[in-house]
């Protein structure tokens, strides 16, 4: 049987070129899904990363804190040397603003009494944190009159025995991005500097979480229409993310999106305070040399020498400005458009209710009132600097001095360090035109007597430049400096000496090295015999070499390694001469015992080191040691005054008042090489040297050089005489300068000299009356 053929036919398969789309983009959708995911997986892994940087940074250690360094501050009491000129210069130096009334802090009146030349000052400190003891703001009088304080009282008129200013910042050690800023929190702001903040950077702050897309939008389209980028859209918190964690690198992927991201994330972790707190502190406001100011605290202080609390509306108005460009609106070096800039913030102050239209109109009608830029400087005294760094790292590590914040107490004085660099400066230029030279350096070293503080220290006649330290580091001859130590030598043996003995004077001569040494004196003249403290005051060669090498070298050498020199003192016959080289620092640390009283101290320039919260680490207690007898001490002292009052340095009573008693020594060396001056009164001892660095011969003696830069400095000086009550065991008496033996006073030749009672002449010289006949007094004696 035939089967029959079913007439339908087979489906045809289904068309595979219209499949083949349909597979590739369900493939397609797959491949986007897993991109999709990818990226987001990436962006989540991103954005943790991003959140630990965030969260790490923002609630460790911000900020490497530099240590700060202030100076001594000025301890104000009744009886205190100090002229008005010199007050003033230091009240300026601090930012305090003379005004017409003390309403506030930083603010001084004065009223001079034209009949008593008395000047009154009416002072709001601002007090400060001290070592020990927290210095109150206070309001109090102060008068001074005849170079000197005679009244210190406060409000109710009660006398105050003590006032302390605050110091005054002389530098610091930087971190190695040499960014610095002094910290604040939000509520020791003024809260006119938070609000035109917010006005001006940020007007939606309070708002948004970090980013505004309005301000994006808004600032895109006003780019657009200008055809330049001349406003920006971002936040504050966009802004301390871009300084805080970012670099300035433009690119999208590098800061705009992580600058987003980071900036919701803190929004996220931490409150509006903390980071307009973080802001203040963070943003860059100035350059100060390589120093970069960061934060408004630091910025008031660098432009204005003044807190940001005594800053008036167009101070903060200039501050506020310089955010936008601080390089562009700098006003030293474009005060017309930083002027402008300001005004602009002034007027959005004014828009937004912050200022009147009176403050408005007065404010922007004021001055920039910036300092000038030399007071900016970050190290306005870098010899001092110097001496600083090197005595720190004795006891910290560097790492510490750049980032632990640390705050460490000096003894300079700014009062006398602008004055010892004055005298250096134009004493030297005056020299150099007197005597037709040039290329004359100096060094220059000012202590306290009796606690060995450092008080001023100048390098160079260019006090600013940061070069070689020649206070430190210019190891030179000194010269007739070394005399005072042969002298103070002999008078340890009272027995044989004292000032009146007679000693001779006479030509000299020693076999030294195979060779002889013969010195001259520099009059090229012989004196025969002579008192003995007119060997040193007339700085005679002879009689001090013949002195020297009679008590022995190895005792004079002695005598200046108790005085507290610790180099090399070659037992050498040239010695007594002073062929030693020292520093002018160690010059100082030596003069200082014979000033001190034979009391030797180290001279040192840190009284205090803190924590940054304020918890002392380190003290520098006075060291004291009592190496020469107050007797021997008080009889070289006397000499030295007459060198001042009648030998090598009289010439100095040209400038000096003469009711005035000091007491010094000239040091001149071969071909006059250097020139030298150390002396002191009964508060300040100051040693200047002289020289070219590559000790070729100079036209400057000893009195002719040094000894006028030093009679300058003293000159302006608010100093003490020395005292002339001499010590118990001493007392003064007439002596015969022919003989050393005892005198009177009307007999001729007689000199009045502090002797040793237990060493006193036993004999009294035969006595020619002054003025008298001399025939008269041969037959009184005979028939006597």
């Amino acid at each position: 049987m035939t089967k029959r053929r079913s007439t339908s036919r087979r489906a045809k398969p289904a068309n595979s070129s219209s499949a083949a789309p349909r597979r590739g983009w369900a493939l397609a959708r797959i491949w986007v899904l897993y991109g999709v995911l990818l990226i987001i997986t990436l962006m989540g892994i991103w954005t943790l990363y991003l959140n630990s940087v965030v969260r790490e940074k923002f609630e460790g250690k911000k900020w490497a804190l530099p240590a700060r360094v202030y100076a001594r501050p000025l301890e104000l009491y009744q009886g205190l040397s100090l002229t008005p000129a010199l007050f003033e210069q230091e009240l300026r130096a601090l930012g305090y603003r003379f005004e017409g009334d003390v309403k506030s802090p930083g603010h001084v009146v004065k009223k001079v009494t034209a009949a008593s030349s008395e000047v009154t000052y009416h002072i709001h400190s601002r007090g400060f944190a001290f070592w020990d003891k927290t210095e109150p703001a206070r309001t109090f009088m102060l008068r001074v009159s005849n170079g000197s304080v005679q009244g210190l009282i406060d409000l109710a008129g009660a006398d105050l025995p003590l006032v302390r200013l605050e110091p005054e910042e002389i530098g610091g050690f930087y971190p190695a991005d040499k960014e610095d800023r002094l910290l604040v929190r939000l509520a020791d702001l003024p809260p006119l500097l938070g609000e035109t903040l917010l006005a001006v950077e940020d007007k939606h702050f309070l708002e948004h979480h970090g980013v505004s897309p309005l301000a994006i939008i808004r600032a895109a389209w006003v780019n657009v229409t200008h055809g330049d980028v001349v406003q920006g859209g971002s936040t504050i918190t966009q802004q301390l993310v871009k300084n805080f964690y970012l670099t300035n690198e433009q690119s999208l992927l590098r800061r705009k999106i992580p600058e987003a991201i980071m900036a919701v994330l803190l929004e996220v972790h931490y409150s509006k305070s903390e980071i307009l707190e973080t802001y203040i502190n963070e943003i860059f406001l100035g350059q100060s040399g390589p120093r970069a100011i960061h934060g408004f605290a630091l910025a008031s202080q660098h432009y204005f020498r003044q807190p940001l609390q005594e800053l008036k509306p167009h101070d903060l108005a200039l501050l506020i400005g310089l955010v936008k460009g601080a390089s562009y609106y700098n006003p030293w070096k474009n005060p017309e458009r930083a002027k402008e800039r300001r005004n602009v913030v002034l007027a959005v102050m004014h828009q937004e209710g912050l200022i009147n239209d009176q403050q408005l109109k007065i404010s922007q009608a004021a001055p920039l009132g910036v300092v000038a830029p030399s007071e900016a400087s970050s190290t306005s005294y870098p010899a001092f600097m110097d001496l600083i760094k090197r005595q720190l790292k004795e006891d910290y590590k560097e790492d510490d001095l750049r980032s632990e914040g640390l705050r460490i107490f000096t003894t300079l004085s700014p009062m006398v360090q602008r004055q010892a660099e004055n005298s250096l400066k134009l004493r030297t230029v005056q020299l150099e035109k007197q005597y037709k030279t040039k290329d004359v350096q100096g060094g220059m070293v000012v202590t306290s007597v009796g606690g060995g503080e450092i008080l001023a220290l100048v390098g160079d006649t260019n006090p600013r430049f940061a070069g070689l330290n020649r206070a430190l580091d210019a190891k030179r001859q000194i010269g007739s400096l070394m005399k005072p130590f042969v002298y103070l030598t002999a008078l340890e043996s009272p027995q044989k000496y004292n000032l009146g003995t007679v000693i001779s004077d006479a030509p000299v001569s020693y076999k030294s090295g195979g060779k002889w040494w013969a010195p001259q004196n520099a009059d090229k003249k012989d004196h025969g015999d002579i008192s003995f403290y007119k060997g040193l005051a007339y700085s005679y060669n002879q009689s001090t070499a013949r002195l020297g090498m009679t008590i022995g070298l190895d005792a004079v050498a002695k005598t200046v390694k108790r005085a507290g020199f610790k180099g090399d003192v070659p037992e050498l016959p040239a010695m007594l001469l002073g062929s030693v080289e020292m520093s002018p620092l160690e010059v100082a640390g030596i003069y200082h015992t014979l000033a001190a009283e034979g009391v030797y101290t180290p001279l040192h320039g840190i009284r205090e080191v803190l924590t940054a919260d304020g918890k002392p680490l380190k003290r520098y207690p006075l060291e004291l040691e009592q190496r020469f007898a107050p007797e021997t001490t008080f009889q070289l002292q006397y000499a030295m005054q007459r060198t001042l009052r009648e030998g090598t340095g009289r010439s100095a009573y040209n400038q000096i008042s003469s009711t005035i008693d000091l007491a010094g020594k000239t040091g001149t060396t071969n071909d006059q090489r250097d020139s030298w001056f150390a002396g002191f009164s009964g508060e300040h001892l100051a040693v200047v040297w002289l020289g070219r660095d590559d000790n070729s011969q100079t036209p400057l003696s000893g009195a002719g050089g040094a000894l006028q830069v030093w009679a300058d400095f003293m000159k302006q000086l608010p100093t003490r005489s020395l005292e002339q009550e001499p010590p118990q065991g001493v007392s003064f008496d007439w002596i015969d300068s022919a003989t050393g033996k005892l005198g009177a006073e009307t007999c001729e030749g007689s000199i009045w000299l502090p002797l040793r009672d237990d060493a006193r002449p036993q004999e009294s010289a035969d006595c020619n009356i002054a003025g008298s006949n001399p025939i008269k007094n041969f037959w009184q004696k005979l028939v006597n």
